[in-house]
């Protein structure tokens, strides 16, 4: 990542082992990443309604437990932007393991009778996770993180496409969707690093409200969270269809997907 500008706001300097292409501080005095932070708001709204959704329906709490995972990443990565404090940085980079291990749970478990329980994946999702945990906080490299998130993105990848190739080919619109929104967010992410000096060259000339368009980390946050709140629609709907339980995915005011499972099951 290149340099911040040498601001400094109400957090003090920054102690994170990152720091984003955005400039420090240079919207407001209280948040050193204005933009990378308020785009966090798309990983905890949503996913705040849908646990509340998912609990009136009384499906399985490994969903309600998805959406809140995928919530706290939000909160973690919206206190780690504001602040770019260490401490901050591990309540975002963590929760994004420990709430993917969830993904990954719920996925490979969709086709198991209705309220069992795998403890053989949750121990081994558990030793995996508390493994990652010690040895990034002993070792700050934020490559071993990055790679060891996406290992778990590869076994959802895998296990969806299969899932939409060869038993529910007709949820392969909404897989699709999921992956292709996701991957355009890490392309963006990529984008942001490798290209940070001329991105911020170009704020510089264009006017403010086209510069920001160009904050591509704050894009990465909209696109993958809006990925994998799509991929929890997937795996819920995987889950229902298995269970015999009529599952739609519909929009709210037009824009929104949300999920509706009739409470009746299917023949």
């Amino acid at each position: 990542m290149a340099p911040s500008a040498r601001r400094l706001g109400l957090w003090g300097p920054p102690t994170s082992t990152l720091d984003w292409c955005e400039e420090n501080y240079e919207v407001t005095f209280y948040v050193a990443e204005f933009w990378n932070t308020v785009s966090n708001l798309i990983m905890i709204l949503p996913p705040l309604f849908g646990a509340l959704q998912t609990f009136r329906s009384g499906l399985e709490f490994r969903y309600i437990f998805s959406f809140l995972g995928l919530a706290a990443v939000g909160v973690g990565s919206w206190c780690f932007h504001m602040t770019l404090l260490y401490e901050m940085q591990l309540l975002d980079e963590l929760p994004m393991i420990y709430s993917t291990c969830v993904f990954v749970y719920c996925l490979y478990e969709c086709f198991k009778q209705e309220k069992t329980v795998g403890f053989f994946p949750i121990a081994l999702l558990f030793i995996f996770s508390m493994s990652v945990t010690l040895v990034y906080l002993q070792w700050k490299e934020p490559v071993f993180h990055q790679v060891m998130y996406g290992v778990l993105v590869a076994c959802l990848v895998m296990r969806s496409i299969f899932i939409v190739t060869w038993v529910y080919p007709w949820l392969r619109p909404l897989c699709y969707a999921s992956l292709a929104i996701f991957l355009l967010g890490f392309l963006l992410w990529n984008i942001d690093n490798i290209f940070c000096e001329q991105l911020r060259a170009s704020r510089r000339v264009l006017p403010a409200g086209v510069g920001v368009l160009t904050q591509f980390h704050a894009w990465w946050h909209i696109f993958t969270g809006l990925g994998s709140y799509l991929h929890i629609l997937l795996s819920l709907q995987i889950r229902s269809t298995y269970l015999k339980y009529r599952a739609k995915v519909k929009f709210l005011c037009g824009v929104w997907p949300t999920l509706h499972i009739e409470p009746q099951r299917t023949s």
